[in-house]
C-alpha cells in the first residue's frame, strides 16, 4: 500500500512538471492533474491539499536535484572565474530540462508564504555557492554581487525561453561574458 502511494505520489509529481513546463502555472489544477494520472480528482485530494502543497513539493524534490548539478559543475572548476562561469553555463543548460522549467514556472506563480519561503531558501543555498568564488575574484561584497549575478542568470533564463530572438547559446555566451567582464563583455585590456 505504501509503495503505492508512493508511486501514485510521483505520478502526480511527475504530471505537474509537465503541466507546469507546458502551460505554466494556470495550468496546474487538480482536473488536469486527475486527467493526467487517470485519478479521480477527489483522490488527488488525498496526495495534496493544495496547489501550493504540489509547488512545495516539487521544489523539495527537483530544487536538489538542479542545484547539486550546478554545485557539481562548479567544484570540477579550476579557478574562483571557471567557477563562476560553470555557475552560469550550467543553469542556462538546465532551461530546457522540465524540472527547471516546472521551478521556474513555480517562482512565477501566486504562491502561499510557506512556499515562497521554501524557494527563498532553496535559492539561497544556489547563491551562496558563488560567494566563495566572489570574495575570491575579490568582490568587497561579494553576497550582493552573488544575488546580482542571480539576476543576469535569471534575466538570461527568461530571454532563453522566449526563443524568439537570438539562439540559446548566444544568450548564454552574453550572460557569461556579463557575468565575468561586466557590460563591456570582455576581458580588461582585451582589444574591442
Amino acid at each position: 500500500m505504501a509503495e503505492h502511494r508512493t508511486m501514485q505520489r510521483g505520478a502526480l509529481l511527475d504530471a505537474a512538471r509537465s503541466l507546469l513546463s507546458e502551460g505554466g502555472t494556470e495550468a496546474l489544477t487538480f482536473p488536469a492533474l486527475a486527467e493526467r494520472t487517470g485519478l479521480a480528482r477527489s483522490s488527488v485530494y488525498e496526495y495534496f491539499r493544495s496547489r501550493a502543497a504540489v509547488v512545495e513539493e516539487l521544489c523539495a524534490v527537483d530544487f536538489p536535484i538542479w542545484a547539486a548539478e550546478v554545485e557539481m559543475a562548479m567544484q570540477s572548476a579550476t579557478s574562483a572565474e571557471a567557477q563562476i562561469e560553470a555557475y552560469v553555463r550550467t543553469q542556462l543548460a538546465l532551461v530546457g530540462d522540465r524540472r527547471h522549467r516546472a521551478v521556474v514556472a513555480i517562482s512565477a506563480s501566486e504562491l502561499d508564504q510557506g512556499a515562497r519561503e521554501k524557494i527563498r531558501a532553496a535559492h539561497g543555498g544556489l547563491i551562496a555557492m558563488t560567494v566563495q568564488a566572489l570574495e575570491e575574484l575579490g568582490h568587497r561584497q561579494p553576497r550582493l554581487a552573488a544575488m546580482l549575478l542571480q539576476g543576469v542568470v535569471d534575466a538570461a533564463v527568461r530571454r532563453i525561453e522566449l526563443g524568439v530572438a537570438e539562439p540559446g547559446s548566444e544568450v548564454t555566451e552574453a550572460a557569461v561574458a556579463m557575468a565575468l567582464h561586466g557590460v563591456r563583455g570582455e576581458r580588461p585590456g582585451a582589444a574591442g
